[in-house]
């Protein structure tokens, strides 16, 4: 019998050619126990391992993949000389995003939204933005559109939040009136909404989580956009600052579950994070083709 090494060996010859379909898969894993074929799966899905480099003739059905940050057909990372930046950038912003939806949300009384100045500036702002232009780099530009524009919401909104330097907020105030300012950061807001929507329609054809991560998101500019522009008693409305709060936490904790994606592996984790596609995906579709095939 043979042994894994020989397996593996099998393995990467089928993908090492030039012709390779889904087919070789079947035939390099031929022998191996039912853990071995599923670890080997998992490393030819998500781009690990010697089976990362394994190409069908249809790369549409290659599974689109949000921990690489890519909605878009399945890339392999064969020749990248960088690692896979999207994760960083993800939890960046997760991070920034969650202390502030926990702000917005009242949590344990707190509102004064200072803290926040240090984490839009260090973490979801610049790093968020050297992993866009990283993901730049190797090709993604979904993830370096996407990361980079959000590393520059958290500075820009570091800026406005700054006392003193920028002199933003009073300068408003002293040009017209609170009432401007309120409805400039509601503008302001409301035009993360429209762009988070357009990057939205991208993930259509992807993956429930990367799909949630931009809706939720999405939800959440336009409740704390609208909590800005829809004043009670001449101040932000309590509850629609707390509904983007709730929708900022749900936003954070699937930045993170995405990011998680990217990170896990079979080399580091007991476990592959599951991803699922949606049925109109070309995934989802081969997938019922194959339920259906096996069901005959």
């Amino acid at each position: 019998m043979a042994t894994n090494q020989e397996h593996t060996t099998q393995a990467n010859n089928a993908v090492n050619g030039e012709n390779s379909h889904a087919k070789d898969f079947e035939t390099a894993t031929r022998g191996m126990s039912h853990e071995e074929k599923t670890a080997a799966q998992h490393a030819a899905r998500f781009g690990y391992g010697p089976l990362a480099h394994m190409r069908t003739n249809n790369e549409a059905t290659l599974p689109a993949f949000g921990g690489e940050f890519q909605p878009g057909l399945y890339k392999g990372v064969e020749g990248r000389k960088f690692a896979n930046p999207a994760p960083l950038g993800l939890c960046a912003f997760a991070l920034t995003t969650f202390v502030l939806s926990l702000i917005n949300l009242g949590t344990r009384g707190v509102h004064a939204n200072n803290i926040i100045i240090s984490l839009a500036f260090g973490y979801g702002g610049l790093v968020q933005l050297l992993a866009g232009m990283w993901d730049m780099a190797v090709g993604n530009t979904f993830g370096a559109t996407a990361l980079s524009s959000y590393g520059g919401f958290w500075i820009s909104f570091a800026i406005i939040l700054t006392p003193g330097g920028f002199n933003i907020e009073a300068g408003t105030i002293a040009a017209q009136d609170e009432k401007a300012l309120l409805d400039s950061l509601g503008f302001f807001l409301m035009g993360w909404f429209i762009f988070t929507f357009l990057l939205l329609i991208c993930t259509l054809k992807s993956t429930v989580a990367f799909f949630l991560l931009f809706f939720t998101l999405d939800l959440a500019f336009l409740m704390l956009g609208l909590s800005f522009l829809c004043l009670n008693d001449g101040a932000p409305s309590v509850g629609l600052t707390r509904a983007g709060g709730a929708f900022g936490i749900l936003a954070a904790f699937l930045a993170w579950y995405n990011a998680l994606a990217g990170i896990a592996d079979t080399s580091n984790s007991f476990f592959i994070i599951p991803v699922a596609h949606f049925p109109w995906s070309e995934k989802g579709k081969q997938v019922r083709s194959e339920n259906s095939d096996h069901n005959v």
